[in-house]
């Protein structure tokens, strides 16, 4: 029996989660500095601020190359990660595995503290290096997840039946294995990307005089004239998060439909 009041909280809970993200445009286009109703009228003004803004720019610039370092090595070590836990049974299987997995659980601000007592322990300067480090500890067991998953979804007699033709590991593995789980790959890039991108507690504490995109909005947000700007920006990064997870699921999905899978849910 449908409960009433179930779905009565769970309508209030998605209006609580994604009021504040619909709020993000309407502020973003009002002819005001100050956020509050009721709206004065609309205007672009607030995009062309944050598009001459040149410290916007390097931070932007800074946070597009740890996102595309970081989803690039994690991507790679979870598909090695994942093409052994569903290929090969190995000493400690499970304790590793459970290792690797460890940071989806942890807080991030145990980790980030943690990070930064043992790099500075060891003499290595906060930079771009390492807030690229502390992203992919936390990013590769997205990957991990993603790729596991699209390996447990291939027909093992594919790959065996290659080797009955004679193909060799590294040909089967890139004319067979690696096409089926190319969507998976994809899927786990761009997941890893948003995520990197997004992140701030690490970046804020690793990040030393490099300064990436979400410590430079939270910086902005002690100027009340700023505010406006970065919820143009806030706006922005809102589309372009929502339209590389369409993707992802998109690829996820075709990965799933390739191999004669039966799609569980997903991202979106």
């Amino acid at each position: 029996m449908k409960s009433p009041g179930l779905r009565i909280y769970a309508i209030a809970y998605l209006i609580f989660l994604y009021a504040p993200i619909i709020l993000l445009p309407i502020f973003a286009f009002n002819d005001n500095k100050i956020i509050a109703f009721p709206l004065s009228g609309f205007t672009t003004e607030w995009f062309s601020e944050m598009w001459n803004d040149t410290a916007l720019w390097r931070a932007f610039t800074n946070s597009m190359i740890i996102s595309t370092s970081v989803a690039t090595l994690s991507t790679l070590l979870g598909l090695f990660a994942a093409r052994a836990t569903t290929r090969f049974q190995f000493p400690a299987k499970a304790p590793i595995m459970g290792l690797v997995m460890l940071p989806l659980v942890l807080p991030e601000m145990i980790l980030a503290m943690s990070l930064i007592v043992v790099l500075l322990a060891i003499g290595v300067d906060l930079s771009i290096k390492t807030i690229i480090l502390g992203h992919v500890l936390i990013c590769t067991p997205f990957a991990v997840a993603i790729l596991t998953s699209a390996f447990q979804s291939l027909d093992r007699s594919l790959e065996e039946a290659a080797y009955d033709l004679g193909e060799g590991t590294v040909s089967t593995f890139m004319r067979i294995i690696l096409p089926l789980v190319l969507p998976g790959i994809i899927s786990s890039f761009l997941i890893t990307f948003t995520i990197s991108l997004d992140e701030f507690i690490i970046a804020y504490f690793l990040g030393g005089s490099d300064v990436v995109l979400s410590a430079y909005i939270f910086g902005q947000f002690r100027f009340p004239a700023k505010v406006p700007a970065m919820l143009a920006l806030g706006t922005c990064l809102v589309l372009i998060s929502i339209t590389l997870l369409a993707i992802a699921e998109y690829f996820r999905r075709r990965g799933i439909a390739k191999v004669g899978g039966k799609d569980a849910g997903g991202f979106l």
